[in-house]
């Protein structure tokens, strides 16, 4: 009988050890294609602004042109919706399923497995950590709204170092409560629910008025849509625990704990603080050899 249990309990951990490995790469998989995406946008709405200024000078066209895989690409901004709206491609899937991946494994590592409390940080229980953990993810999601709605949303100062302050305080606050570790992915996961539920309950919901606006024939010029480009990087420096190890073997234990601390709250007033306000439009893709 206890032959029979070991094998059942040395089964059951293997197949918790390849789910925790097909899930991290699906995690890190879709991460690249949401924040690789982000930030080609980011860019590319960069390039278009400089273009625009010198097609205000000189009369020239206000287009970006590309080499990549062969072929010569061209993206130009468009004013007006030149196609059905079905036609219009969106990128939001790869933020959903970043986050739920991550959420899996933030359960599978840390809410069944061993890593979330460290008796020598805090003796608490593992229900009470998740918890913490989970209110930790809702309660940011909330204060960054309310910050982004409120005054402080309108001066990139004030935001910067309202972020600032909040990231030093949740990172001081997640690292007397959790395992060093935990810590570290406990904030990432905040950015990352943060930018997850932004981009499904603010960014979307004002593209799709943009897009009917657009069906409409109405004039994109005056409408404005501001987004934050909230917290990609610290959310990669967040989830990647292999960070923490690295840090760990700096400091020879707690005594840079106050560095850590300063990084995340860096990281977090360098995206926290980044409000672009872009014009509305839509971006034409065209591709040729």
């Amino acid at each position: 009988m206890a032959i029979r249990r070991t094998g059942e309990a040395e089964m059951t951990s293997a197949i918790r050890e390849w789910l925790n490995l097909g899930v991290r790469w699906f995690h890190v998989f879709a991460g690249i294609m949401w924040v690789g995406q982000t930030y080609y946008f980011t860019w590319l709405d960069g390039q278009f602004g400089k273009l625009e200024k010198k097609a205000a000078a000189n009369g020239t066209d206000s287009k970006v042109w590309m080499v990549h895989s062969g072929g010569f690409y061209t993206v130009q901004k468009q004013k007006s919706l030149g196609v059905a709206p079905e036609q219009v491609r969106w990128f939001r899937w790869e933020a959903l399923l970043t986050w739920v991946a991550g959420l899996i494994l933030l359960v599978l590592v840390y809410y069944l497995g061993d890593g979330l409390i460290d008796p020598d940080v805090a003796n608490i229980s593992k229900g009470a950590g998740v918890a913490i953990g989970v209110g930790a993810m809702i309660a940011g999601w909330i204060i960054y709204d309310l910050a982004v709605r409120s005054p402080l949303g309108n001066s990139q100062a004030a935001f910067v170092a309202f972020a600032l302050m909040m990231t030093a305080v949740v990172a001081w606050g997640l690292m007397h409560v959790f395992s060093g570790r935990a810590a570290y992915i406990h904030l990432g996961a905040i950015f990352g629910t943060i930018m997850t539920v932004n981009v499904w309950m603010r960014i979307l919901p004002a593209q799709r008025r943009m897009l009917a606006a657009a069906a409409a024939g109405e004039s994109l010029m005056r409408r404005r849509e501001r987004r934050q480009n909230c917290v990609r990087a610290q959310y990669v420096y967040g989830r990647a625990g292999g960070v923490f190890d690295v840090e760990q073997s700096l400091s020879g234990g707690d005594l840079w704990e106050p560095l850590r601390v300063g990084n995340y709250a860096g990281a977090g007033c360098r995206g926290m603080g980044s409000c672009e306000t872009y014009p509305g439009s839509v971006s034409a893709f065209q591709h040729s050899h």
